[in-house]
Formats: C-alpha cells, sequence, structure tokens
C-alpha cells in the first residue's frame, strides 16, 4: 500500500467546528439508511430497508457537521446479552474518509458499550480488518461471537468476525 504524499486535512463541520457524535433518534432514519444505501449497492453493507433503520434508530451512533448538515458517517451498536455487543452498519461517506472520522464513531461506540457493562464487541468486515486491528480487535475464534449474530452472517461474504475486549 503507498501512502499518500499529502495527508488529507482533519475533517470539520460547519464554522471549522470538529463533527458532532451523537446518538440517532428516530427522525434521524431515512438520513442513515440514504447514506448506507451507496455501501449496500457496493456489497460492502449488508441490505437494510427503511424499516430497519426506524426500528433500530436507538442503537445508532452518527456524525454529521454541526447545523443543519447531512449525516457523514454512521454505526450501530447491538447489544446481544451476556456482556456481548455487536457494531454493524459502519460507513463514512466517502469524501470523508481517512480523516478520522470512522475512529471517532468508534470511539463512541466503545464507550457506550464500556457504558453498559459489554465484556466483548463483535463486528464482521470485508474489507475493514486494517481498521479495526488498529483499534484492538482481533480474529474472534469459532463459537465465541453471539450464536444468533454469527449465524445470520451470509458466508457468501465473506466477512471477517473480529472481537475487541473491553
Amino acid at each position: 500500500m503507498i501512502a499518500a504524499a499529502n495527508p488529507r486535512p482533519p475533517l470539520h463541520g460547519t464554522g471549522g467546528l470538529p463533527p458532532l457524535v451523537r446518538r440517532a433518534r428516530l427522525h434521524d432514519a431515512p438520513a442513515l439508511h440514504a447514506l448506507s444505501l451507496a455501501f449496500i449497492r457496493s456489497g460492502a453493507l449488508r441490505p437494510r430497508s427503511i424499516d430497519h433503520y426506524l426500528a433500530h434508530a436507538g442503537e445508532f451512533i452518527l456524525a454529521t457537521g454541526r447545523g443543519r448538515t447531512p449525516v457523514l458517517g454512521c454505526l450501530a451498536l447491538s447489544d446481544e446479552g451476556d456482556g456481548a455487543a455487536v457494531l454493524y452498519n459502519f460507513c463514512v461517506a466517502r469524501g470523508n474518509q481517512g480523516r478520522g472520522l470512522g475512529a471517532a464513531l468508534l470511539r463512541a461506540a466503545l464507550a457506550d458499550a464500556g457504558s453498559r457493562l459489554v465484556r466483548e464487541v463483535f463486528t464482521a468486515t470485508t474489507d475493514g480488518a486494517a481498521f479495526f486491528r488498529r483499534h484492538g480487535f482481533e480474529p474472534a475464534g469459532p463459537g465465541r461471537a453471539p450464536a444468533a449474530w454469527a449465524a445470520a452472517l451470509d458466508p457468501a461474504r465473506g466477512s471477517e468476525v473480529l472481537c475487541r475486549r473491553l
């Protein structure tokens, strides 16, 4: 991999302020769905209907610029019980990648998981394993991930299941 000679500048929201990272609310569901569609079409995310985003809006953490700006990135954290949670639907708008926004979203999700007494956070990725490894995730051994979630993964996607202990 060749590193860029000029790294991208840090991401800033409106007025030079850093993006706002917050829990999504029900009215954010259409924007979460809209952001995710490009990643669904590319195969990077599993298909989910707008109904999923409406029903699970409270699981999502999002990043926006300040003021009334579009969603720049999002991820969801699902509590699976027994001290386990799952990160899913992790995406950052193409023009905002490589600027630390994904790391900010991940930090917020891990802090949220820790506040809920989650001991392990799992995720499945088709091409983001290096990112997750930089943030302390390791390959999850067979049978370690929450059973219902692991059973729902599509083997044809070739996802790598990763875990981080908190």
